[in-house]
């Protein structure tokens, strides 16, 4: 059997209370580019699952759940802005708390070097002097940091650790 000798055993006939209903369906079916049958049979499956399957979620709960999803994104991503400008603030003042030794002639004491520092010259071949400060996140106008970086880079070529050259720095096994 064929979809037109089965069209008579697979067909229901729904009469609706009013022609105003009949509309609205119609409407609803409209906006979500479906038929009116495809329509009907959409929300009876719905109404069938939500019976039968436990946890089942029906479009409307689905569209809730996610505008809600949505705002909850909205206010963490929110949240995060604030929290890495705070960050921010903090490894700045940590940066230029870490240069106040090296920005004294007369420092004596420990000095404690940029651990970042230290990592992006032994993980690289050559670190073009024009990238360092981008690379170890510092920005330009930090002037403590700038000098900073710039004596840690001087005393560690001091001490035979690092080489300058027209390239950039490089770190001496």
């Amino acid at each position: 059997m064929g979809d037109t000798e089965t069209i008579k055993q697979r067909a229901i006939y729904v009469y609706l209370p009013s022609v105003e209903q009949k509309e609205k369906w119609q409407r609803y079916a409209d906006k979500l580019g479906v038929s009116i049958s495809k329509f009907v049979i959409e929300y009876v499956e719905n109404s069938i699952r939500q019976e039968e399957e436990r946890g089942y979620k029906s479009r409307s709960e689905l569209w809730k759940e996610n505008s809600e999803l949505k705002q909850q994104v909205n206010e963490l991503a929110k949240k995060n802005r604030v929290l890495e400008t705070v960050i921010d603030r903090l490894e700045q003042e940590l940066r230029k708390y870490r240069a106040e030794p090296f920005m004294e002639e007369e420092f004596a004491g420990e000095r404690g070097y940029e651990k970042g520092l230290i990592t992006l010259l032994k993980s690289r071949d050559v670190v073009p002097s024009d990238q360092i400060l981008s690379l170890l996140g510092i920005d330009p106008s930090e002037h403590a940091a700038v000098k900073s970086i710039s004596k840690q880079l001087e005393n560690l070529e001091t001490c035979g650790l690092v080489k300058s050259s027209p390239r950039g720095w490089k770190w001496i096994e």
